[in-house]
């Protein structure tokens, strides 16, 4: 038992990073329709931007007077940092094409994917950059269970993170006018909202929730890579087609499940460690197979963005 919840708690950890990442899939589906595969690299330019400035802090001695501040203000930082890069991104490669045909955005998307990740490469090198140490260390055990206060530091973030965004869709002016040009754009263009800036916003919400994930995941791991978002932009992609893409309540569940089953299938299924991500996209396939809007279904007005 207490191996079980030592597991939960693994997948816990790893499902609400890729929610975060998930939603940034799932809210720019729901409002034009396009799948953002650049949206991985902006997950690892967070990352990069919280090894840098946490780096540049410890180096200052910051890190070792008020190392939770450091931390929430490189957090806050590198979320605009994405949110920014997105914003420019949506308008250099998805605005000029958003008359034209999906096979061209597609193919737009997947280039500003390749380009971004070789801006890493050439300005950040091909070898991993490690975190500062002060969060990697530390916990407690109870009843068996070893807890990182790591692990809490990104459930806790997860969860924060999560609530403001629900409040930020569904109780504000913003998120009213995000939900109403994802349900009818012309219509909502008739009562004077202005799509270009609801699009724009949903770009730099998305990336500000990746950049915050890719932050956790390099401090959790201890480093970060310029190919990072590769493999996690792919599975929490799968989590947002999981839970029903254009749906945040889905996108929600689809990465708290694909990070249950990753763990659950390393720990219980012989060399199921070797064959984790196999065992997520069977998920997957067979969730789409049954029900194919996925879990919540990809148009339910009410959760929609």
């Amino acid at each position: 038992m207490e191996y079980l919840i030592q597991q939960l708690i693994n997948g816990l950890t790893l499902g609400g990073v890729y929610a975060l990442v998930a939603l940034g899939y799932t809210m720019v589906y729901g409002i034009i329709s396009l799948i953002n595969f650049a949206h991985g690299e902006i997950f690892a330019a967070g990352g990069y931007m919280g090894v840098i400035l946490l780096s540049y802090m410890a180096s200052q001695g910051l890190m070792d007077a008020h190392p939770w501040f450091g931390l929430a203000f490189a957090l806050i930082l590198a979320m605009g940092y994405c949110a920014m890069l997105a914003m420019a991104v949506e308008k250099v490669a998805y605005k000029p094409l958003r008359q034209s045909s999906r096979l061209s955005v597609l193919l737009s998307a997947l280039g500003m994917s390749i380009f971004l990740q070789n801006g890493l490469m050439l300005t950040q090198g091909v070898y991993d950059k490690a975190y500062p140490t002060e969060f990697t260390h530390g916990g407690f055990e109870a009843w068996g269970v070893r807890v990182s206060y790591m692990q809490i530091g990104i459930i806790a973030v997860t969860a924060l993170l999560l609530f403001l965004l629900n409040a930020l869709v569904f109780k504000t002016r913003i998120g009213k006018a995000m939900r109403a040009t994802a349900q009818d754009k012309v219509m909502s263009a008739l009562v004077g909202i202005h799509s270009d800036k609801v699009i724009s916003t949903t770009f730099a919400i998305g990336a500000a929730l990746a950049a915050a994930a890719g932050i956790m995941v390099g401090m959790y791991y201890g480093s970060v890579r310029y190919d990072m978002g590769f493999v996690p932009g792919i599975k929490a992609f799968a989590a947002a087609v999981l839970g029903g893409i254009g749906n945040i309540t889905g996108a929600m569940i689809g990465g708290f499940v694909i990070g249950m089953v990753e763990i659950l299938a390393a720990a219980y299924i012989p060399h199921g460690g070797e064959y984790k991500d196999v065992f997520a996209f069977v998920i997957l396939i067979l969730v789409l197979y049954f029900m194919p809007t996925g879990i919540m279904g990809e148009n339910v007005d009410d959760t929609r963005v």
